[in-house]
């Protein structure tokens, strides 16, 4: 999910918070260790297509140096790479400075942490972060609202790393409608012009927020196939944050990959459960066949500790994003899934698809095989 506020309402949100919150939200998680039960997650190619090795939808996500529980559960999660959302917040040219900015955060923990950490521009630098035993971290934005209407700037951050861009977020921006967006009124005429340069350049069309307009144009225009990167399945939950059969078919058609999150949108009500998870993995499976399936937890890899004090973060959170006009339903609950709380999720994850029945090559197409396959066809 991420937040899209603004750096300077983050800073007043976070000083807003009770002062006992903002440690518990970045460094006082806990590192649960558990006994490895499929031996083949280890040479598996592990990728979260949505995730991040520091904090993760709190404010000011980028506000200090990771921590060393941060790091050293990056290091023990066995996740070969993550898809990295960097800023886009602000508009104008104050979305480009903040994603800028991002990215130069990121270019910091990446030479600070060297030996855990890897940048991940192509599949050549795939194979090296799983030989490596590193976590690659590649570049990608959850909204094009940095471009600004300028296609050139494209390149710009293509130089820079960027890999993987969502065409819109949760509302409307110069290329389309999100999924809150009542008009759901599909592409602009920049938005096509963005899907046909995103594609010359190998950049990966990511449709996780886009409206369902915005999500059929996209993929019916793009020659490459596209990611839906953070997700889940509307025939199991209906929630605006998923996406229905039918787009779900025109995608896997085309070539793409949905990821499923771990996030309170999987169920009517209460907190979601692996069990929750499964049923919407199984429906996409079931309706986009085992190739095109995979995961986007949208979580931190460092667990989270659900104190009181965290949850009444999130709900202010909520109420301030609802407020701005980006915020989902179900924003104000727990944003992961409990029993999947663990910087070993995607073995947990594996090990429960196995015990379901599903084949060990599934298991390995579903915990990042598929998602590996569609970067090799996209990336230059």
């Amino acid at each position: 999910m991420t937040s899209n506020l603004t750096r300077r309402e983050f800073t007043r949100l976070a000083a807003a918070l009770p002062a006992a919150v903002a440690p518990r939200l970045v460094s006082s998680w806990s590192s649960p260790v558990r006994r490895r039960a499929w031996e083949g997650y280890e040479d598996a190619m592990v990728i979260d297509a949505l995730a991040s090795p520091g904090p993760f939808n709190v404010p000011d996500r980028e506000g200090n140096p990771l921590s060393v529980v941060m790091v050293e559960n990056a290091k023990q999660s066995g996740i070969t790479a993550v898809n990295l959302t960097l800023d886009t917040s602000g508009r104008g040219h104050e979305s480009f400075d903040n994603a800028v900015a991002s990215i130069a955060y990121w270019e910091r923990e990446l030479d600070a942490h060297r030996d855990v950490l890897l940048k991940i521009e192509s599949s050549e630098d795939l194979l090296a972060a799983k030989e490596s035993e590193r976590l690659g971290l590649i570049f990608g934005f959850q909204d094009s609202a940095m471009l600004d209407g300028d296609l050139e700037r494209l390149a710009t951050f293509a130089s820079l790393g960027i890999r993987i861009i969502q065409l819109t977020y949760n509302g409307r921006n110069l290329a389309g409608d999100g999924c809150l967006e009542p008009a759901n009124a599909g592409l602009s005429r920049f938005g096509f012009a963005l899907v046909e340069r995103m594609n010359a350049m190998g950049i990966i069309i990511d449709l996780s927020h886009c409206g369902q307009r915005t999500t059929a144009d996209a993929i019916a225009a793009s020659r490459h196939p596209v990611a839906i990167t953070h997700s889940g399945c509307s025939a199991v939950f209906e929630h605006p944050r998923s996406k229905r059969d039918e787009e779900l078919r025109l995608m896997a058609d085309k070539g793409g990959v949905l990821g499923i999150f771990l996030m309170p949108f999987l169920n009517p009500s209460g907190p979601a459960t692996a069990d929750h998870f499964i049923q919407h993995l199984t429906h996409a499976i079931n309706v986009c066949g085992e190739d095109h399936v995979g995961i986007g937890s949208d979580q931190s890899i460092t667990p989270i500790d659900a104190s009181p004090a965290y949850v009444e973060a999130v709900r202010h959170f909520a109420t301030e994003r609802k407020r701005l006009g980006v915020g989902a339903p179900r924003e104000d609950e727990l944003l992961f899934v409990p029993d999947l709380n663990s910087p070993r999720r995607m073995e947990m994850i594996a090990d429960r698809l196995l015990a379901a029945g599903h084949s060990e090559r599934r298991v390995e197409k579903i915990i990042g095989g598929n998602f590996a396959r569609l970067f090799r066809e996209v990336w230059p």
